[in-house]
């Protein structure tokens, strides 16, 4: 269990941050999120709340718990959000997301009434939308949850072929590790450049990947869920594709039908999307990391190097070499 720290907040703080969690939370946008700031906030490795201060809130102080089961203890009960420049709604699991937690939505309402800006990270953008903060705005959203985002808000502009979206007072994020991302470039619009840097250096991250990036994403237009499934599937199985009556097995569903289907929604076969797919992740490494072109094409279920040049020039028009040399 996590508890307040007894470091002294400072009074002339540059940045201050409020978090609110839901339950089932996930951990590693709100960890990364926190932990930027954490390293932003002194000269040193001492986490004192000198630069920027931060807390957690809640209506009462018992634990939340974290979608992997970790408790975090909250360190005060619902501040006034005008004490904040920003206040952080962390989403998890969806379905705790969409419902309950009222006190959490009017607390956002609150700070919107304020004039506090709003960042929701992972699906703490749902409950920005719940607290009608969102209506005909831009909100990033993973491609995980493009489906459900566009299914039951038709007034939300979803994005999810970028890692965040800075709407002036709303701020989104997809999630997971790009929590960092969005830190550093909150940190360094308040602290400057070299503190953002700071932090991304001890987090071992090479440099803050800019809101533009493309997500490593699958295809958001399907809407048959059997195809939905598949392609989650084939997203998580990029380095070591599945055979087409493995994906089928695992669905259970007859690979014929699977088959019919794929080529009724994407007006493509499974495995040639699948392809697509694993392409796309490609590219999005070329893009963004600085690995080995063979360990790209292996990391995207070629393990042929060749192979992965010839196909990625036929879709792309550059050779994998030709986007690395781009990218510097």
């Amino acid at each position: 269990m996590i508890d307040n720290p007894t470091t002294k907040i400072a009074s002339t703080t540059h940045l201050s941050v409020g978090f609110v969690l839901m339950p089932q939370f996930t951990l590693l946008p709100f960890s990364a999120f926190i932990d930027a700031l954490r390293l932003a906030a002194d000269e040193g490795d001492k986490s004192r709340q000198i630069n920027c201060q931060w807390t957690l809130m809640a209506p009462n102080l018992d634990p939340i718990s974290a979608s992997a089961g970790v408790t975090i203890k909250p360190w005060e009960t619902y501040r006034n959000p005008a004490d904040f420049d920003y206040i952080v709604v962390v989403g998890g699991l969806l379905e705790n997301t969409l419902t309950g937690s009222q006190h959490i939505i009017d607390y956002l309402t609150l700070a919107a009434d304020n004039h506090v800006p709003i960042i929701g990270l992972c699906t703490g953008s749902f409950a920005m939308v719940r607290a009608g903060l969102m209506n005909h705005r831009r909100c990033c959203v993973s491609w995980f949850h493009y489906q459900d985002l566009t299914l039951r808000y038709a007034s939300v502009i979803p994005v999810a072929n970028q890692l965040f979206v800075d709407d002036g007072d709303r701020i989104t994020c997809a999630g997971g590790a790009v929590a960092a991302d969005l830190a550093a470039y909150i940190i360094e619009r308040h602290l400057g450049q070299s503190w953002a840097r700071k932090s991304l250096r001890i987090l071992v991250m090479d440099r803050p990947r800019p809101a533009e990036a493309r997500q490593p994403e699958a295809d958001p237009q399907v809407t048959n869920r059997w195809v939905t499934r598949a392609v989650s599937l084939m997203e998580q199985n990029l380095s070591r594709p599945l055979h087409t009556d493995e994906i089928a097995t695992k669905l259970a569903i007859s690979k014929r039908q699977l088959e019919r289907l794929f080529i009724r929604e994407t007006g493509t076969t499974l495995q040639k999307c699948y392809r697509q797919i694993r392409l796309r992740y490609g590219l999005w490494l070329l893009q963004n990391t600085n690995r080995m072109i063979t360990e790209i094409g292996q990391d995207s279920g070629f393990s042929d190097t060749a192979h992965f040049s010839r196909v990625f020039r036929q879709t792309f028009g550059k050779k994998p070499t030709d986007i690395r040399r781009l990218k510097h």
